[in-house]
């Protein structure tokens, strides 16, 4: 007599063409994107890489911060379920050296609940499931890429992935009176939401010549989950597995040397304190979604609480990051305008990875978007958010001016300005 698990894995071998496809959101390059895993070698990392892989064919995917969104397949060969990530980039174009980071880890029952292997044999079929989670409040807003990661619990050991255009807008929530505070000290908006950013989980990556590999017939259990975590595999974490190998802060499939444990959820706060990369993320606009917590007065850096972990596939509560410093104590009032910042040039747009002369410089180009120097070379081009401008050319400081309201000054807030903030907080 065949066990289960056998006649699992038989039903795996006929159906090897009618893997999982994500249809919600809806993903990158439709026409060309097929269901297969990635590349075992993993030369398609990220995002299954071919003609067309960044090409929207009409997708669109707009995701208020705050917001409730879900995931959605098609497809029958579900393997038995497995683990999911949903992670986010800001890179236009991601390529194997970007940095992708976790904002909801589903734990065994994705991509399907209660189903010892595949669910028929039709690659059309809508699945039954689907998977909510909430976007974080502190994330920089603009143009991102979503990737859906899944590792397979039974059959060959396989990383799934498919990408999707987002733009992540501020949440309906936000406070009129707030415009005018957050014009004000838009610098260091943009440095708190870059350090929530990167106080994120490094997306997890197995299974693709990595050196970190997922064990057969069980739910992989991600080193560091994040704060959103769900359990849908079972009513216990005991149907979880550590991977194997070199399992550490995996980013672009080139892991830190540092042995999977599996010693349980790893949230960011477990974390050191994060600190702004001098270079920020190549993406995001930086506006944020101000909570009922935010004030005119300095706030401390608030500890995240502990992972949140549920049975059921509701949509956990988004971690909180530090934030410090949101607004100008008045006893650190800005500069005023006539502060110099060595502003020189007339902000010329400078291509993406060349390289620059000093780390931290601003670009800001026709005052109405900027790149920053970070690790020799510059970034990408982004807007700045709507009712600001700032003052065209490099310079030290980026000088953002707010337009249309009672906030005519402009804010100089240099790179040791913001830490010093930090360092109160």
């Amino acid at each position: 007599m065949l066990s289960s698990t056998t006649l699992a894995v038989f039903g795996l071998a006929a159906l090897g063409s009618s893997h999982m496809i994500m249809n919600s959101p809806t993903p990158f390059g439709k026409s060309s994107l097929n269901n297969s895993p990635l590349d075992a070698s993993g030369s398609d990392f990220p995002c299954k890489q071919r003609t067309g892989v960044y090409d929207a064919e009409g997708a669109s995917n707009t995701w208020p911060l705050g917001s409730t969104q879900s995931l959605a397949f098609t497809g029958s060969a579900t393997h038995g379920g497995g683990s999911c990530q949903v992670s986010i980039s800001y890179d236009k174009a991601p390529t194997a050296s970007s940095t992708w980071k976790v904002i909801h880890s589903i734990e065994g029952g994705c991509p399907i609940k209660g189903v010892a292997g595949n669910n028929g044999d039709n690659a059309n079929a809508v699945n039954p499931d689907t998977y909510p989670f909430t976007v974080p409040t502190d994330l920089p807003t603009g143009t991102a890429v979503m990737a859906w990661t899944w590792f397979n619990k039974i059959g060959n050991r396989e990383m799934y992935m498919n990408c999707a255009p987002i733009t992540l807008t501020a949440g309906s929530s936000k406070r009129s009176d707030e415009n005018e505070l957050e014009a004000r000290n838009a610098t260091q908006l943009m440095e708190r939401d870059q350090a929530a950013f990167s106080a994120l989980p490094d997306m997890f990556i197995a299974n693709i010549g990595n050196g970190c590999g997922t064990v057969d017939s069980t739910d992989v259990k991600f080193p560091n989950p994040g704060d959103s975590v769900v359990l849908d595999g079972s009513a216990t974490s005991s149907a979880l597995q550590a991977p194997t190998g070199s399992c550490g802060s995996a980013v672009a499939g080139k892991p830190t040397a540092t042995a999977g444990s599996g010693s349980g959820a790893t949230s960011a706060a477990a974390s050191p304190k994060p600190t702004t990369a001098a270079g920020g993320i190549p993406g995001g606009v930086f506006a944020t979604v101000p909570t009922s917590a935010a004030s005119e007065a300095t706030q401390a850096p608030v500890a995240p609480a502990d992972p949140v972990v549920s049975a059921a596939p509701v949509a956990s509560a988004p971690s909180v990051a530090p934030v410090a410093s949101p607004v100008a104590s008045s006893a650190s009032p800005a500069p005023s305008s006539g502060t110099s910042t060595g502003t020189t040039g007339s902000g010329t747009v400078q291509a993406a990875g060349s390289a620059c002369p000093t780390e931290g410089m601003w670009n800001c180009i026709g005052g109405t978007s900027f790149q920053q120097c970070g690790s020799g070379t510059w970034s990408v081009v982004q807007q700045l958010a709507a009712g600001t401008s700032c003052s065209a050319g490099e310079s030290s400081a980026i000088n953002i001016t707010a337009s249309g309201s009672k906030a005519k000054r402009a804010i100089r807030f240099s790179n040791a300005h913001v830490r010093r903030h930090l360092h109160k907080s």
